[in-house]
């Protein structure tokens, strides 16, 4: 991985058979990121995703491997107790159109991953929301 940050904005590249999550924590922590967006493109040849079942309260993942090219990665830097918590949505086609997605739990880039970070000033913190089940912004 190498990047690049200009004020505001890190423009970062995730080589081959880098994990995705891993090198936005690494960023994160080393540039003291609180609050920032992400978005991203590239490709990948294994991946997780989940959808959360509001109704049970639960996560279920399903497990991708072979050539995907990113649709979309989307997602949140922030906090929760003071510390480090991102949330990043992520959809992936492969070669006959088929795009699969959810909240992202891991992915290995097969070639490269292209992706800006832009940085926010200021902090929003997470909360465990007991109704909904999950992780919530805390204003």
């Amino acid at each position: 991985m190498e990047y690049r940050r200009f004020k505001d904005v890190i423009v970062a590249r995730i080589d081959k058979g880098e994990e995705i999550l891993e090198k936005i924590k690494e960023i994160a922590l080393k540039e003291n990121i609180k609050l920032a967006n992400i978005n991203a493109l590239g490709a990948v040849n294994d991946f997780t995703v989940g959808v959360f079942k509001t109704s049970e309260k639960k996560y279920y993942s399903n497990n991708f491997t072979g050539d995907f090219e990113i649709v979309s990665l989307t997602g949140t830097i922030n906090t929760m107790n003071n510390e480090y918590y991102s949330h990043i949505h992520f959809s992936a086609g492969n070669d006959k159109g088929q795009v699969f997605g959810g909240h992202l739990n891991k992915a290995v880039v097969s070639a490269t991953c292209e992706m800006i970070i832009n940085i926010i000033d200021g902090r929003v913190d997470r909360k465990f929301d007991n109704v909904i089940g999950l992780n919530l912004f805390k204003f």
